[in-house]
């Protein structure tokens, strides 16, 4: 198959999950509710945790970028896949490809990294509470998010480039809800079985050791846990701790079935389930997950909706 004229004034069609859903206007209003629930949900806790003095501590601070990274990786693919729908338009240029995808691996690499630290700060919290403010002090807090956020630069960056230099073929359909790197190789003219390899091998090393890391300190935490005198604070521990396992388990289990496993493995259909999965439905439930069984995040949103309210209410 002759390759088609893969320039920046071409483009791509989009066939995402809505289009191969036997009911697309019901999974579009579903969709559309949980990016609304993602970025209030988001967007509230951003702004609680950067008002409240109160919440000016490393768990919070790195909940607040975990926030700023799925108040963003949403909203660079639903809004124009719902819209795409709604429009009966699917096409994304190359360029427009490319900065999606690229926008999408720096958040997810970002987010990868940051919840290996997140679990770090929990171990330190919770097994060396005494050393908690040297261990994490804000130089700390800020090399760790830093790192996360310059890491997933860097590698979203050769992806990117990698991946849009191959030429494509005529059929221009990518199946899938976005720019992504696997969907994206099945439209290649050449042979991508070393870059795939590739793929896997960069995809292991930068899920499974951020894992490795986070499933160690939770068994730590666990045993540190299990041996406190107080049930008072051995149950806040336990809250705080699953709620962490929640979201990592959200997270790095959709994207290790995306990029961990052979793409053989996975037809159009699943990786547009799963694609929803970390794009929309994760951002939406990890504010939930923090903070509704998290007593200081909603004492600091009712501070914080109090001082809004309190004026209004007094001029009546």
């Amino acid at each position: 198959m002759e390759p088609w004229n893969s320039t920046l004034g071409s483009a791509f069609i989009l066939v995402g999950i809505l289009d191969d859903s036997g009911s697309p206007e019901l999974l579009c209003s579903m969709i559309t509710v949980l990016y609304t629930l993602a970025l209030t949900s988001n967007g509230l806790l951003l702004l609680v945790i950067t008002v409240d003095g109160q919440l000016h501590v490393p768990m919070y601070f790195l909940l607040g970028q975990l926030s700023l990274i799925d108040f963003f990786l949403t909203s660079i693919i639903i809004p124009k896949a719902v819209m795409d729908f709604l429009l009966k338009d699917n096409t994304i240029s190359l360029g427009g490809c490319a900065l999606q995808m690229f926008l999408a691996l720096t958040l997810g690499g970002a987010e990868d990294l940051l919840l290996a630290f997140m679990a770090y700060d929990r171990y330190v919290a919770i097994c060396h509470p005494l050393n908690y403010m040297i261990f994490m002090r804000p130089s700390i807090c800020w090399l760790g998010v830093a790192t996360s956020w310059i890491l997933g630069f860097l590698s979203a960056l050769g992806y990117t480039i990698h991946t849009m230099q191959y030429p494509f073929c005529k059929s221009r359909k990518i199946r899938h809800l976005f720019c992504e790197i696997p969907p994206l190789l099945k439209l290649a003219c050449a042979d991508t079985s070393t870059y795939e390899l590739m793929v896997y091998v960069m995809g292991v090393a930068f899920l499974i050791p951020p894992l490795a890391l986070i499933l160690t300190s939770y068994i730590l935490i666990l045993f540190t846990v299990l041996n406190k005198p107080s049930n008072e604070g051995r149950k806040k521990a336990l809250i705080t701790c699953s709620s962490h396992l929640t979201v990592v388990g959200l997270y790095y289990g959709a994207l290790t079935v995306m990029y961990v496993l052979p793409s053989s493995y996975l037809s159009p259909e699943q990786e547009n389930i799963l694609s929803v999965f970390y794009s929309v439905v994760t951002p939406a439930l990890n504010p939930l997950i923090y903070s509704l069984r998290n007593k200081e995040v909603i004492g600091a949103l009712r501070r914080v909706l109090g001082k809004w309210l309190l004026p209004t209410q007094s001029t009546f």
